[in-house]
């Protein structure tokens, strides 16, 4: 730590409770006023350095020559100066001592080496220095109105964030002056993470973080203008924030035990330092986690922020949902008439704010156009809009599976989250369907009708084999869905099964030495066992259907329940299930026939 010594007398002064007096010898002609202190001093030695008392003890009419100042907290230092006594100036005293002296006009007109040009030239000094310039900074606070005027905040400011731009190689790491006490203390208050051991662009965080939120924002806006990278600006804001949130280190999870340190500023300055420190984050993707991002739209909440302040995050977030997490998305529900357990609404915002930026007017008419998926394809001209929207459609149907065991949430918001994701975007609708399956079983009491429009969120041809298992066994799902599920499971099956035959074709025609495929004879053996199993799972279909047409005919409600496939996936009537197997088998052909599209799919 920079200090400078000056004078070489002993003490002149002693304390006697509120009083300093002159120990010389010499009886007092003058009394200086700071605040509730007298000082009991000698005119000579302050005319000799200090204008303005020299001019208050030129028009002083009193005998006694009482003088109240303005409350100058460094005047005892200012006293032993003007008596030659042993003055200590360090980079914790140097503002207030030099703001002192211009007030008191300690020029060099009133004596040579006087007090202001000594602290100017420690000024300097400190200006060179990182952890002095800090310190020194800090203090600044304490006579803010005369360090903006000599422009010692500004030239403070400009000094570190010139220096938080530069190599720190060349600085090595500043070594704050902190005793290990308080900064074992601070990171207590601050758990998530410690000081920085390694160098790098993050070292100058933890000394940052001690300022005040006014100097710390003029700081921020310096360093930002000085050319630093925008994505350590805002994780310096981000280290800021959770040094006086306590919020931002909890988990957002109901399932969370830990308690945050309790923190000693009201909630109404709390709110004031986040919507500040929001505005301040760099407006661009990818700048803040998404995980970040959502503890503050979360703190946001709890703390009741401003309107705009929380759209300002859910724009953020939606702007790079597909980086978000499913666990930070469970944002619990702030509001003052709660009904579900989480905020299902704020989530409904983000995402259609990431489907307004991913899939435009124009692009989702296109879509909405095209009878068939493997179409889409040709409609993206670009590749990189389908990946972000293919994994904010996992994460949202994840996000529908968690939410989905809410009681309280009705049917017509899992709808409208689930429908906002466009069909392209899901490659397979396992997801949603454990999602479905998930809120019929929470609730139970919903009617028929309700649950065949919960089931219309999902495309059974899109099921993977395991999960076609589940839903033809799945009592929750209606009839006409578990049926629908099966004649899909068969013509995806039956297709399967072409495809083995010609496959083997080809396996045989490539031993003749004619053969333009050149498979080899290994894959022979294992081509005719999967055939094998393939076939044995289709008889395993052939007898469930048989037994679900039974269960229809028993139920009397054949004829209400197969009336709407015919149109749809090419069925007979009623009457010509009679015939025999081989004419079922027909019929069955001319339906994949009649919709390539679902064999497509």
């Amino acid at each position: 730590m920079a200090f400078m010594k000056l004078g070489s007398k002993p003490e002149a002064c002693r304390r006697e409770g509120q009083t300093w007096v002159c120990t010389t010898g010499l009886p007092s002609d003058v009394t200086i006023e700071v605040g509730e202190i007298s000082f009991l001093l000698h005119k000579f030695p302050l005319l000799s350095r200090s204008g303005l008392l020299k001019k208050l003890i030129a028009e002083s009419t009193n005998d006694e020559c009482v003088l109240p100042l303005h409350d100058v907290k460094t005047f005892e230092l200012i006293t032993k100066f003007c008596y030659g006594v042993k003055l200590e100036i360090t980079s914790l005293n140097v503002v207030s001592l030099r703001c002192a002296a211009e007030y008191l006009q300690m020029t060099e007109s009133y004596g040579e080496d006087n007090l202001i040009g000594h602290t100017e030239s420690f000024l300097n000094e400190v200006f060179s220095n990182w952890p002095d310039s800090i310190k020194a900074l800090e203090t600044c606070e304490e006579v803010q109105s005369f360090a903006e005027d000599l422009h010692i905040v500004s030239r403070c400011i400009d000094s570190l964030a010139m220096k938080a731009c530069s190599d720190p190689e060349l600085l090595h790491w500043p070594q704050t002056g902190r005793n290990q006490d308080e900064q074992n203390e601070a990171l207590n208050e601050v758990s998530f993470e410690s000081k920085p051991q390694n160098v790098g662009d993050n070292w100058w965080y933890y000394d940052v973080s001690y300022l005040s939120l006014p100097l710390y924002k003029r700081l921020i806006l310096a360093i930002e203008s000085n050319g630093m990278k925008s994505e350590t600006v805002a994780a310096s804001l981000i280290y800021y924030l959770r040094r006086f949130l306590p919020l931002m280190n909890r988990q957002s999870s109901f399932k969370d035990t830990s308690h945050a340190t309790i923190p000693t500023t009201t909630e109404a300055d709390q709110r004031g330092l986040l919507e500040e420190i929001v505005e301040l984050i760099p407006n661009k993707r990818g700048v803040t986690s998404s995980k970040h991002l959502l503890r503050l739209l979360r703190t946001a909440m709890i703390l009741h922020a401003s309107p705009s302040c929380k759209e300002n995050l859910e724009k953020r977030v939606g702007a790079q949902l597909d980086q978000a997490s499913l666990v930070d998305l469970l944002i619990p529900n702030m509001g003052y008439s709660v009904e579900t357990l989480y905020d299902i609404d704020c989530i409904q915002r983000i995402l259609d704010h990431f489907m307004s930026i991913y899939q435009p007017a124009s692009l989702a008419a296109s879509l909405a156009a095209s009878p068939c998926i493997t179409e889409v394809g040709a409609l993206i001209s670009d590749i990189d809009t389908l990946t972000p929207m293919t994994m904010v459609a996992s994460l949202v149907d994840g996000y529908l599976a968690e939410v989905a065991s809410d009681t309280n949430l009705n049917l017509s918001k899992f709808q409208a989250l689930a429908v906002a994701i466009p069909d392209y975007a899901r490659p397979l609708d396992d997801g949603i369907y454990h999602a479905i399956d998930v809120y019929l079983k929470a609730h139970t009491w919903l009617r028929d009708s309700e649950r065949e429009q919960l089931c219309r969120l999902m495309n059974c041809q899109k099921l993977s084999l395991e999960a076609s298992s589940h839903a033809a066994q799945n009592e929750r799902l209606p009839l006409r869905v578990i049926v629908q599920v099966l004649f899909f499971e068969q013509l995806r099956l039956r297709t399967s099964i072409s495809s083995w035959f010609f496959v083997s074709e080809n396996l045989e025609n490539s031993q003749n030495p004619s053969g333009n495929l050149g498979l080899p004879k290994s894959c022979q053996p294992d081509s005719e066992e999967r055939t094998e199993n393939v076939r044995e799972r289709l008889l395993e279909l052939e007898k469930e259907c048989s037994c679900i047409r039974k269960e229809l005919q028993k139920l009397n409600k054949t004829k209400k329940g197969w009336s709407i496939f015919p149109k749809k996936f090419g069925f007979r009537k009623k009457t010509e299930y009679s015939n025999s197997k081989e004419s079922d088998n027909v019929n069955t052909s001319s339906s994949m026939n009649e919709n390539p599209n679902h064999e497509n799919s």
